[in-house]
This record gives structure tokens, C-alpha cells and sequence, in this order.
């Protein structure tokens, strides 16, 4: 799962086997820590939420592994604001 940053740098948040990606992560989305990448959060704030896109959803032909890759939206876990 990739997103684009404030910087703007494009980033690859994380790599999810199939076995635990589950339909409510498009709707519920998946944490992470938000102060791990530069200019995003404050640490006492740093909980965020990744939001999947299925519209993007692509194979990535460039692994060894099959790969399905998906463009993210960032948001706060509380408000569901899109932070990104």
C-alpha cells in the first residue's frame, strides 16, 4: 500500500499477506504510526489511518512474488479526516 507525503514523496506504507486482508480494511482502514515518517505527525499524536483505494489496485509485475499494489488515502483515526 503507497501513499503520497507532504514532501511530496511517494511512500509504501506496508505489505499485507492475503490471508489477513480483510474487505473492512477498504472501510475501516489500518493504523500506523504517523510520527515514523518526517513532517507527518508529532508523537503524542502519531496514530493515523491508512485507507486503501480499490480503484487503483494494480498487479505489481516488478516482484518475484504476485503483488497487488493500492494507492492509500491518510486519515485520523477519530474524525476520519483525510490527512493526506
Amino acid at each position: 500500500m503507497q501513499f503520497g507525503d507532504k514532501h511530496p514523496i511517494f511512500r509504501s506504507i506496508c505489505t499485507t499477506p492475503i490471508t489477513e486482508f480483510e474487505e473492512d480494511c477498504f472501510t475501516d482502514g489500518l493504523g500506523f504510526d504517523g510520527s515514523s515518517i518526517r513532517g507527518w505527525q508529532a508523537t503524542n499524536e502519531s496514530d493515523m489511518l491508512v485507507m486503501p483505494d480499490p480503484s487503483t489496485a494494480v498487479m505489481d509485475r516488478f516482484t518475484e512474488v504476485p503483488t497487488l499494489s493500492l494507492i492509500c488515502d491518510i486519515a485520523d483515526p477519530i474524525t476520519r479526516e483525510d490527512s493526506s
